[in-house]
């Protein structure tokens, strides 16, 4: 058992007898009253996000988690194929338990997060950052720089992410794995 202090991004929780991912959290103390958690949960069964807020000291029932190394290899529809890099099994995840599976590609490790009871994977986390090679985009209007511009432009997952109006075809960017944004260009 843990309590509100304890509570993390990525921790795994027991609530409303499913297990849900914390994504957000903000310790709230106002100046009147006692102190509370407010949280964002995403449940790893069905993908279903809730707002929840637990009071100071709450007991929560947190699940004990194992992570592995896992290489994306390849998608038939909602289903998601994985080797472990280690022992090189695979398994299969239903794209509600992948938080943006439009920006992976093949060959992407990742980190899966399995349920050390049951040996279930519950959820899959991305790195920080991938990097990417745009496939398709309008090319930049000479002289509308200024504002910060932006267009979309579509990645070699199928993802549009809006960039800078200096990109273009073939250029390869890094893009932020938790909002979907352009963070800068590569060079190689």
């Amino acid at each position: 058992m843990a309590n509100t202090s304890d509570i993390r991004k990525g921790l795994c929780i027991k609530y409303n007898h499913d297990i849900y991912k914390i994504i957000e959290f903000l310790h709230v103390k106002p100046g009147k009253g006692p102190a509370f958690v407010r949280t964002k949960l995403k449940s790893v069964t069905t993908g279903k996000v809730i707002d929840n807020t637990f009071s100071a000291g709450h007991k929560i029932d947190d699940v004990r988690v194992e992570t592995h190394k896992f290489q994306y290899l390849y998608n038939e529809g909602e289903t998601f194929h994985f080797m472990n890099t280690e022992d090189y099994t695979q398994i299969q995840l239903q794209k509600d338990a992948l938080d943006t599976p439009e920006l992976m590609k093949e060959g992407e490790v990742v980190t899966v997060i399995i349920n050390s009871e049951d040996n279930m994977p519950l959820s899959v986390e991305m790195p920080p950052h991938v990097i990417l090679e745009v496939t398709a985009t309008e090319p930049g209007v000479k002289g509308n720089t200024a504002t910060n511009a932006t267009k979309p432009a579509t990645v070699e997952t199928g993802a549009t992410v809006n960039v800078p109006l200096f990109i273009n075809e073939g250029d390869k960017i890094r893009v932020d794995t938790e909002k979907g944004n352009y963070q800068e260009r590569i060079k190689e």
